[in-house]
C-alpha cells in the first residue's frame, strides 16, 4: 500500500544581485507558512505563479490569488502574510530600496497594495528572468541557491533597463491624479537618432566590459527609459539586446581563431560559458564548441 502523498515541501532561494536599486531577489513555494506581523526598510514588490496569499497590511486584510495581479507593500508599514489553500503559493519578490521609489509614495501604496496591471506584471517576470540569468534559482533542499553576483556582465544591462521600466509605471500607480501628466512616458522625438547613435557608440567602446544604464544616461544627459526608448525606435531592438549580438559576432571570431569557448566567454564579457552557450545558440543554431569544431573541419 503507497503512502498518501503530502504536500510539496517549502522551497526558497534568496540572492543579492549586483544591480543598483535591489537590494535581494527572493523566490518561494510555500505550502503552509503565515509570517508574523513585520515591517521592511525596502519596497517588497511581489508576483505570484500560482495559489492564493492573504495579508494584512496597516491592520487592512488583503488578498492575491493567480498570476494576473502584483503586491506591493511599502518600507515601515506593518504586514503579515499567509497561505490559504493546502497547495500553498509560489510568488517571487523583488525588494527594492528607497532609490526606486521615494518613501513619500508609501500612503498611495497602504491605499492600495494589490495592482491589477498585466504590463507591469510581464515586466516584473522579465526582470527575475534576466536576474536569474547570472545563476542557477532550482533550490532541492539541500541549500543550493543562485551564484552571488546575478545580473551582473552581460545581464546587467538588461536588469537596470527592465527595472527603469518598472519604475516608471510604478510611479504612475501611485502618483496622486494632478501629477499623472507629468510622469506620462516622452515619445521619442528629433533627439532619438542622435541619442540612438550616441548609445551605440557607448556600448560599441565597451563590449567586454559592458556599460551599466545608469553611466550611460548620465553620460548622455537622458533619462533612462527616454533612452532605451530612442534606440529602440532607431535600430529595432532594445540596447541589451544589441549588446548580446556583438558579443556573439566577436565569440565567433575568437572561436574560428582556435580559442575554446570558456575563454571566449570571458574575453567577450558574458558571465561564464553557460551563458556563452545559452545566448551563442539562440543567435547561432548551434553551441560554441560545434561551431568551432565545425569551423576547423572536426567532425
Amino acid at each position: 500500500m503507497t503512502a498518501a502523498s503530502g504536500p510539496p515541501p517549502t522551497t526558497i532561494s534568496a540572492w543579492r544581485p549586483s544591480v543598483p536599486g535591489i537590494s535581494e531577489v527572493f523566490h518561494a513555494h510555500f505550502t503552509d507558512h503565515a509570517y508574523p506581523a513585520h515591517t521592511h526598510d525596502t519596497w517588497d514588490l511581489m508576483i505570484l505563479d500560482d495559489g492564493s496569499v492573504d495579508f494584512a497590511l496597516d491592520r487592512q486584510r488583503h488578498g492575491a490569488t493567480g498570476s494576473g495581479k502584483v503586491v506591493l507593500l511599502p518600507p515601515g508599514v506593518s504586514h503579515d502574510g499567509r497561505t490559504v489553500t493546502a497547495a500553498g503559493f509560489r510568488k517571487r519578490v523583488l525588494y527594492l530600496d528607497l532609490t526606486v521609489l521615494p518613501e513619500h509614495l508609501t500612503g498611495s501604496a497602504v491605499d492600495g497594495p494589490v495592482l491589477h496591471d498585466a504590463l507591469l506584471r510581464h515586466r516584473i517576470h522579465q526582470l527575475h528572468t534576466a536576474l536569474g540569468d547570472a545563476g542557477t534559482t532550482a533550490d532541492d533542499g539541500s541549500g543550493g541557491r543562485p551564484r552571488a553576483g546575478g545580473g551582473r556582465g552581460d545581464a546587467a544591462f538588461e536588469a537596470e533597463s527592465r527595472l527603469a521600466f518598472i519604475r516608471e509605471r510604478l510611479r504612475l500607480h501611485l502618483a496622486p491624479p494632478g501629477r499623472l501628466d507629468a510622469l506620462l512616458p516622452r515619445t521619442p522625438g528629433r533627439e532619438a537618432n542622435r541619442l540612438a547613435a550616441e548609445l551605440r557608440g557607448l556600448l560599441d567602446s565597451r563590449i567586454p566590459a559592458g556599460i551599466s544604464l545608469q553611466e550611460a544616461a548620465a553620460t548622455l544627459h537622458a533619462h533612462p527609459t527616454h533612452l532605451i526608448r530612442c534606440f529602440k525606435q532607431t535600430y529595432g531592438l532594445p540596447p541589451h539586446a544589441y549588446l548580446t549580438g556583438r558579443r556573439i559576432d566577436r565569440a565567433r571570431r575568437l572561436l574560428l581563431d582556435g580559442h575554446r569557448p570558456a575563454a571566449v566567454a570571458a574575453a567577450v564579457g558574458f558571465h561564464d560559458q553557460a551563458h556563452l552557450n545559452r545566448h551563442f545558440t539562440r543567435h547561432v543554431g548551434t553551441t560554441p564548441g560545434r561551431y568551432a569544431a565545425r569551423g576547423s573541419g572536426s567532425s
